[in-house]
């Protein structure tokens, strides 16, 4: 059985190095110059005996990527070696961008809108499918993490798409994945996913306003490259 919490600092001298050199790099080049994990494993400051900052950082990460409309301080509790310290930082830090930066203040109006709501997941390693649910305005109601896949492929089925989209009662859905290979351009499995989708929103009555492919510098919008009708703002 894992312990809840670990009780010793310290993830050793090269721990405490790289969580040096994260600041350096905030303090030389902004936080933007660093990765989502990255950022987590600074808003922890440490690792706890047996486990380094960054294998923390992605646990956390693995959890907030699920895109629950209230961070679970319950799962973050189970992981092990995350104190009620690093809970309360974690969940304090979460709360705080939420309340300066909601994403619920988004509308999606085109493309390009989209894209900043995407973009920190364009570092990973691994393909992620994301759906964002929108309301009869266009605003965001949230924006998850649906599958994660392969370094080159992921798999997903319009029922997991249409799942959270169903409860949050959204009236269409922009869907969207990385490409580690930063190569944008979608792959005969994006377009059969992108046409399946299109059917099952028309069937459900929430339909499918674009499907953006994106790296860490650019991104492929169907809409702009006509293969979904024109795209329509709330």
């Amino acid at each position: 059985m894992k312990p809840r919490y670990c009780m010793e600092p310290a993830a050793g001298e090269a721990g405490r190095t790289r969580n040096y050199d994260m600041r350096e790099r905030i303090l030389r080049d902004g936080p933007r110059s660093l990765s989502d994990r990255e950022l987590l494993a600074v808003v922890l400051g440490s690792g706890c005996a047996g486990r380094s900052v960054a294998a923390l950082a992605t646990d956390v990460q693995s959890i907030i990527d699920q895109g629950t409309p209230d961070l679970n301080l319950i799962l973050l509790e189970q992981l092990s070696g995350m104190g009620s310290a690093k809970v309360c930082s974690i969940a304090a830090a979460m709360e705080l961008g939420r309340r300066y930066y909601a994403i619920r203040d988004s509308r999606i109006t085109m493309p390009k809108d989209v894209f900043p709501l995407i973009s920190h997941f364009a570092d990973r390693k691994q393909e992620y499918f994301i759906c964002i649910s929108l309301n009869g305005a266009h605003e965001v109601i949230s924006a998850r993490r649906v599958t994660q896949g392969l370094v080159n492929r992921t798999v997903v089925h319009p029922r997991e798409i249409y799942a959270d989209p169903i409860t949050d009662r959204a009236c269409a859905i922009v869907v969207a994945h990385n490409h580690p290979s930063g190569n944008i351009e979608p792959s005969n499995e994006d377009v059969d996913i992108t046409h399946r989708l299109r059917e099952a929103g028309d069937i459900l009555g929430i339909p499918l306003l674009d499907h953006i492919v994106f790296s860490a510098s650019a991104y492929y919008s169907f809409v702009e490259h006509g293969l979904i009708g024109p795209f329509k703002g709330g």
